[in-house]
């Protein structure tokens, strides 16, 4: 799969890897610095490093280059990700070195891992109704599709979320969620010039094993090899084109 093609279809992509913590990550000034000099060290562009909320500390690119890498670390939670990227091997490089680093710099054995994420996500900015394009791109004539035919009925709540198991186990999962960004307060004078988004987003989440050690460069491996194929089999054709069909008929109205 090729991360332009999937650039070329919507306004923003973003490539994202989280390690979900059972205890908390460490906080002290030498070891956040020294774990971020050492990404900065492979990814000198890095340079934009700063606190956020609490406990939360960031390196990043540029964001107004609009195409940018970042690595996070919160208290349960260690990310790496990119905006707009052009070669997913790349990403999945810059993420590799996470994992590989986190046992030793941040002291994340697989026993602490309550669940690795990887994600792919879609923005698509739209004005108007981001419910009602939701509703007629993928529910069209399903039972809650249905529901829009009575009298007087429009969409004005539809982000659906679902999580399948992937695995006997279940302890691998995928997640698809269409987020609107349409309040249900609103109405249409507020939402004319409005830049945000309707969200697609694609989580392939890995538990650790009943039995054994999670590994977490091994899971990251198939994780990638599995959203690769569900993008390309089952979201791009079943929930993208739609998505763009409902988007170009309205904005060509």
């Amino acid at each position: 799969m090729d991360a332009k093609s999937l650039a070329s279809v919507c306004d923003d992509l973003y490539v994202e890897m989280f390690v979900n913590t059972q205890l908390d990550l460490p906080t002290n000034r030498e070891t956040v610095l020294t774990f971020f000099e050492r990404v900065q060290k492979q990814y000198p562009s890095m340079t934009c490093f700063y606190r956020g909320q609490g406990t939360q500390y960031s390196l990043e690119e540029d964001r107004t280059l609009g195409q940018y890498r970042w690595v996070n670390l919160e208290l349960n939670r260690l990310g790496s990700g990119w905006v707009n990227p052009e070669v997913l091997e790349q990403v999945y490089q810059q993420d590799r070195l996470v994992l590989e680093l986190m046992p030793y710099m941040l002291g994340i054995s697989p026993l602490d891992i309550e669940s690795l994420d990887l994600s792919f996500a879609m923005d698509f900015v739209y004005a108007g109704n981001h419910d009602e394009v939701i509703a007629e791109a993928l529910f069209g004539s399903t039972a809650f599709g249905t529901l829009l035919d009575w009298p007087g009925a429009k969409a004005v709540g539809f982000s659906p979320a679902v999580v399948v198991a992937l695995s006997e186990d279940n302890r691998t999962q995928a997640r698809v969620s269409v987020e609107s960004k349409t309040s249900v307060l609103e109405d249409d004078s507020h939402r004319q010039g409005s830049d945000e988004a309707i969200t697609l987003s694609l989580t392939i989440r890995q538990f650790p094993p009943l039995t054994g050690r999670l590994d977490p460069v091994a899971s990251f491996v198939n994780q990638c090899q599995v959203a690769e194929e569900l993008m390309t089999e089952r979201i791009i054709p079943y929930f993208v084109q739609p998505l763009i069909g409902a988007l170009n008929q309205r904005r060509s109205n």
